[in-house]
């Protein structure tokens, strides 16, 4: 019954920043009795006080960039620039090689009637 609690709680956050209002736990609690939900008394409470100093637009914005990706960035400073270095001549060398000819249907003899 919690995550039903939590997310009334976070549509009632949503409602009121949307509206420009200062979200407060009356404000939440109101608006949860409004849409027919009931939840405990300390939510809204909780909610309320976990947003006070939060500004909500920068929580929207990054709601995609939790921690995972900090795994995946590559660390040494040498080591990883050194590579990038190498890129460039990498690119001009594939530049040069022309793409291999690809046979047809007919040069391979799979003709539609055949």
């Amino acid at each position: 019954m919690s995550d039903a609690e939590e997310l009334a709680c976070v549509y009632a956050a949503l409602i009121l920043h949307d509206d420009n209002l200062p979200i407060t736990a009356d404000k939440m609690s109101t608006i949860i009795k409004a849409a027919g939900l009931k939840v405990e008394a300390y939510w809204p409470v909780l909610f309320a006080k976990m947003l006070a100093n939060k500004n909500l637009d920068d929580l929207l914005m990054n709601v995609g960039a939790g921690g995972g990706a900090v795994a995946a960035v590559p660390t040494g400073g040498a080591a990883a620039a050194a590579p990038a270095a190498g890129a460039p001549k990498e690119a001009e060398k594939k530049k040069e090689e022309p793409p291999p000819k690809e046979e047809s249907e007919e040069d391979m003899g799979l003709g539609l009637f055949d």
